[in-house]
């Protein structure tokens, strides 16, 4: 089966739920013309195949670009593809394991845990500057200096850099995109360069005056190369701001739209991760040739897996449409699955439960001022704009 739909078109990327049902009215995937590789929609499906060793997300460690078909990249994006060469999120074992052990060092719960009151008392700060306003840019004024203050606290990286860290972080994620232009490319590139140069001269500084960031952590570990080390701090700074920036805004959207005006406790916030999924398309390459469902992929054919779609299948989640902060089990995708799951996942949670609950805590009779206004980037599932109001004394 074969659908075509332009990811960019408003009325899709504002609500892709009406496609994802058609497509889950059968099994098995379908080929979306637009993107040029076939997608698979249901839940179980979008689930067994993240964590199918058969797929990975680089297939070059085992072939060449030359054996596969595929033309050279342009010269251009050399620095760009530099740093996704090393990154974790595109390696495959056993350098991801080697990758991944060390980085989620600095995941585990304690660490977590450790970072909990910097979060509190940056939401708060950020709070205190707007409060008396009565009316904000939520986007702006909270989620994305949250989002990018704790993430930029824990590589290391000073607190004034984080208007360069999110400039550049925009310039690259605009490459994941369909077809970005050769100025998106060119800016991708340049954002690239500066970002790198910015991380190795954290490394030697890390290097020379160690403290208890994860630049510092990564400096310490054996068999580990600048290399790594860079494109590790970026993919972290990319993934970890983007995703949680989108989460906080349609977490507070769907609440606000739901009549929900009270602190989330933890199973709320699994709901609302599935309800309003900020990743929608999660791509793989077939590792060697394989039939899925009966249809025959060769090495290098790339998949498309929509965990948006999974994570309303009326065959996983009774009622999928339905906000219930008392689901359970509650099995989304959120954050995919398998070895390539989000590694700061309980970085993220934290983030939305104390970004939520100050939020409703501090600002009592939230509501939106306006409808929101959706992003043009359908695989990053968020807002353009969130204007919300509240009373003032």
């Amino acid at each position: 089966m074969r659908f075509s739909q332009d990811p960019r078109d408003p009325g899709f990327y504002g609500d892709p739920q009406p496609l994802y049902a058609r497509l889950r009215a059968k099994s098995g995937p379908w080929f979306w013309e637009d993107y040029g590789y076939w997608v698979f929609a249901r839940h179980a499906e979008v689930s067994a195949l993240l964590r199918d060793r058969r797929f990975g997300r680089q297939v070059l460690h085992l072939t060449t670009r030359a054996k596969l078909g595929w033309p050279e990249r342009p010269g251009h994006l050399g620095e760009f593809d530099a740093l996704e060469r090393h990154s974790l999120l595109e390696r495959e074992p056993p350098d991801h394991t080697r990758l991944r052990g060390l980085v989620n060092r600095t995941f585990v719960s304690r660490q977590i845990d450790r970072l909990a009151p910097g979060v509190e008392a940056m939401a708060e700060r950020l709070i205190d500057g707007f409060a008396v306003r009565g009316e904000v840019e939520l986007l702006e004024a909270f989620a994305t200096p949250l989002a990018v203050g704790v993430i930029a606290a824990l590589i290391g990286a000073p607190a004034g850099a984080a208007p360069r860290l999110l400039d550049w972080s925009h310039a690259m994620v605009a490459m994941y995109r369909l077809a970005p232009t050769r100025a998106q490319e060119d800016a991708a590139a340049s954002a690239s360069r500066d970002f790198a140069g910015f991380v190795r001269a954290l490394i030697a500084e890390r290097r020379a005056a160690p403290q208890g960031d994860l630049i510092s952590q990564l400096n310490e570990a054996d068999g580990l190369s600048d290399d790594e080390r860079v494109s590790t701090v970026v993919l972290l700074l990319n993934a970890g701001h983007e995703a949680t920036v989108h989460s906080l805004g349609l977490a507070v959207k769907t609440m606000l739209e739901h009549g929900v005006h009270y602190a989330p406790d933890e199973a709320a916030v699994e709901e609302l991760l599935r309800f309003e999924s900020p990743l929608h398309l999660f791509t793989r390459f077939a590792l060697e040739d394989v039939e899925v469902s009966d249809v025959r992929f060769r090495q290098g054919d790339r998949i498309g897996l929509l965990l948006g779609a999974a994570n309303r299948d009326p065959l996983a989640f009774p009622d999928p449409d339905r906000l219930d902060f008392a689901r359970t089990p509650n099995p989304h995708v959120a954050f995919g699955a398998g070895i390539h799951f989000c590694v700061g996942a309980p970085l993220a949670r934290r983030e939305l439960r104390i970004g939520l609950s100050m939020l409703f805590r501090r600002l009592p009779g939230l509501a939106l001022s306006e409808p929101p206004r959706w992003r043009d980037a359908y695989h990053f599932h968020g807002l353009e704009t969130l204007r919300v109001r509240w009373p003032t004394a």
